[in-house]
């Protein structure tokens, strides 16, 4: 920490201890830890708490500028506070919701034989799962992504057809907007470290990436075949774990590619099991 004095009227408010609060901040440190922090080295009160209001409040003012404008992202209506939504041909549970990130966990999506017909379509497709390869717009296997997975084309048989046009009428967004559906399999061991699903404007395979539909706004996850014990969907910048069960959902949306999102999120390793789940990524405008 920049040196104090023991004179408060000698006290001044330094770019060095300017620094060293922005640091404190974005290291998760609360505003009471760092002004303790200061008091304890000699700052008094009255000159740490200034530098603390004048220093975050530009600090914050200086990052909104430089976020990407939002956008337009699928949302269900939950204006009324409903606890099941009617999606045409079944009603689907609100469990949860979390406003900021927007996440929203929802059951009864699937029919248990819904789930089942999935899998075994997707079973003799499985391959190793890919990224997207930000720096070249292609795809690639990651050392990050461990599990099985497979897309089908979207509207490709009568089933996905249906699921998709519910997932539509659930989150109120085009059935066009949305890639193709993909399982994924993770067996024992498998993982998926958190990651974000909107491509880094910043990387310079975003360009071709986007041509096709515009930035991915929202991901639908959805629980086919629960594991023994882990394969929670977990979101570590607020803490939150979604258990993944059977016919369930959890969705959640990023209004812009920026991390003050919130929407850092991974799927936690399978610690007994097999997890199976079908991902819906929406994208800003139409996919093909």
């Amino acid at each position: 920490m920049p040196k104090s004095y023991a004179n408060t009227a000698q006290q001044s408010i330094t770019p060095a201890l300017r620094q060293w609060i922005i640091a404190q901040a974005e290291a998760g440190f609360t505003p009471d830890v760092v002004l303790k922090a200061m008091r304890d080295s000699g700052w008094s009160e009255e000159v740490a708490v200034e530098a603390m209001e004048s220093t975050l409040t530009a600090h914050l003012q200086a990052r909104k500028q430089s976020l990407p404008a939002p956008v337009a992202v699928p949302a269900p209506d939950l204006s009324q506070a409903p606890l099941q939504l009617d999606v045409g041909d079944r009603q689907v549970r609100v469990l949860s919701v979390m406003q900021n990130p927007r996440v929203v966990v929802f059951g009864n999506l699937l029919s248990d034989e819904e789930c089942d017909a999935l899998v075994e379509a997707a079973r003799p497709r499985l391959s190793r799962s890919l990224t997207v390869a930000t720096q070249t717009g292609g795809e690639e296997v990651h050392v990050d992504r461990t599990s099985d997975g497979m897309f089908f084309s979207r509207g490709e048989s009568p089933l996905i057809q249906r699921i998709e046009e519910r997932i539509a009428r659930l989150l109120q967004w085009p059935v066009e907007n949305g890639e193709g559906l993909q399982v994924l399999h993770y067996q024992p061991g498998a993982q998926y470290k958190p990651h974000y699903d909107y491509f880094d404007p910043q990387e310079p395979g975003t360009p071709t990436i986007v041509k096709r539909g515009g930035q991915r706004v929202g991901t639908l996850i959805i629980y086919l075949r629960e594991p023994e014990k882990g394969g929670a969907t977990i979101f570590p910048d607020v803490q939150l774990e979604v258990a993944p069960q059977r016919g369930n959902a959890v969705f959640f949306s990023y209004d812009r590619p920026h991390p003050a999102t919130k929407t850092l999120h991974g799927g936690a390793p399978v610690l007994a099991g097999e997890k199976w789940i079908a991902t819906k990524w929406l994208r800003e405008r139409e996919f093909n």
